[in-house]
């Protein structure tokens, strides 16, 4: 900028006149604020994202425009050089790319330009038909090159230096969108992590699992599922949903999961295990409340036995396909401390598909709870679906990919027991 506004200095020459003592249309667009204005206002067009290869085609687009020649990107990232990118204008009147893949590898040290100064571009040899190559730089970072080439006349040194104005501007962007990438990556990879999968079920059951993340910034947050597979052919299965989104979120999930994982290896019927988790989740102030519903389904004898702490109730669908929802007594979110959880048990033939799902599958802003459950327990299902089909219908049918909050849902069904099954699993205590 600084270098632009010397030239403006340097050429300032009273504007001529017209009869009327008004300085010509001319006159006032050679003038340095109207200059100014006009540069700003294409200046501002570059980085209006995070996004590096949208960065990259808004600084190819404004250098276009402002030589009138076709523009791309050659990007460097560590020792890779990419070849040309972002291309506006015609490809083929780009100068030769092992020329601008050469620069772009030696823009490190300092050229000389055609006038004799440090280099903010460095012209081809071919003069036939003039190209320039501008760094996209700041301080020690490199981050590619800027070529600009077009038919006729060489590049003239007001060009050049508009070129590395839009050239720094766009370098600036490019830092913050690598930068923000690198974060993304970590933070993906974090989430990744805490998004364990659930454990393997009992081999008597058929299980299916999803899990959709609200929007598009977090690939996980608070919602989870898992199986945990117990003596006598039994299986316990688990959905909860943690207060919040994001890495946060996920950070209690995981730890609810772990001391899920933990109390489950002592067997215990669901509503004990709900009382631990509340327990252990109340003795730490900073952790999240959740809510969870857990069911031990038990193929031997038919039949599943749940308990929920402030979780939605889960749905069963039948051998006809059609769905309704299990009566479950309400307990308090976990990590209100109050405990008072209850069982309820319901017959589960081998025929019949279990849902559990967390609230983000079936609300909808403004619209009663209720009204939402119904939704659910309107659909119908095909009697040849399977566990898998079903989780596909029923997260098309309600629109769970546009939900406002995170999805995940489990549907299990169960198998006929196999031969070496044992007869009488222990009761609930």
């Amino acid at each position: 900028m600084f270098r632009v506004a010397r030239w403006f200095r340097s050429h300032r020459e009273p504007a001529p006149e017209d009869g009327a003592g008004r300085a010509t249309t001319a006159a006032r667009q050679d003038d340095p604020v109207v200059v100014l204005a006009a540069l700003r206002s294409v200046a501002v067009g570059v980085g209006t994202t995070l996004d590096e290869a949208a960065t990259c085609a808004e600084l190819t687009r404004a250098a276009a425009g402002q030589t009138g020649g076709t523009a791309a990107v050659m990007r460097v990232d560590g020792p890779v050089v990419s070849g040309y990118e972002s291309i506006a204008g015609h490809p083929e009147g780009l100068p030769d790319a092992r020329w601008a893949t050469a620069v772009a590898r030696d823009m490190a040290a300092p050229a000389a330009d055609a006038w004799g100064g440090q280099s903010v571009g460095h012209a081809a040899p071919d003069r036939t038909r003039p190209a320039l190559c501008v760094p996209l730089a700041t301080g020690e970072h490199r981050y590619g090159v800027l070529v600009c080439a077009r038919e006729g006349a060489p590049f003239t040194h007001t060009e050049t230096e508009v070129l590395a104005l839009l050239a720094e501007r766009a370098a600036s962007h490019l830092r913050h969108a690598r930068e923000h990438a690198r974060v993304s990556r970590t933070a993906g990879d974090l989430q990744r992590a805490l998004r364990a999968e659930p454990g393997r079920p009992h081999p008597n059951l058929d299980v299916a699992v999803r899990y959709l993340p609200a929007g598009r910034q977090d690939l996980v947050g608070g919602d989870w599922c898992e199986t945990v597979r117990l003596h006598f052919g039994r299986t316990l299965l688990v959905v909860g949903d943690v207060m919040g989104h994001g890495v946060e979120a996920a950070v209690d999930m995981a730890a609810y999961r772990s001391d899920l994982r933990a109390l489950a290896a002592a067997d215990l019927p669901p509503h004990r295990v709900l009382r631990q988790l509340d327990a252990l989740a109340d003795e730490l102030p900073h952790r999240r409340p959740a809510t969870c519903l857990i069911a031990s389904v038990d193929p031997v004898r038919e039949q599943v036995t749940v308990s929920g702490a402030g979780h939605l109730p889960p749905a069963v669908i039948d051998r006809e396909g059609g769905t309704s929802l299990l009566s479950v007594p309400v307990g308090p979110p976990l990590g209100t401390g109050f405990g008072g959880y209850e069982l309820a048990t319901h017959d589960l033939a081998v025929d019949q598909t279990l849902l559990l799902f967390t609230d983000g599958l079936v609300e909808r802003r403004g619209e009663d709870i209720d009204r939402s459950l119904d939704r659910l327990a309107a659909l119908r299902f095909a009697t040849t679906a399977g566990v898998e089909d079903i989780l596909d219908s029923v997260l098309g049918r309600l629109d769970a990919r546009r939900a406002e909050d995170d999805v995940a849902v489990l549907a299990a069904r169960p198998r006929h027991p196999g031969p070496h099954a044992h007869p009488h699993p222990p009761p609930h205590f």
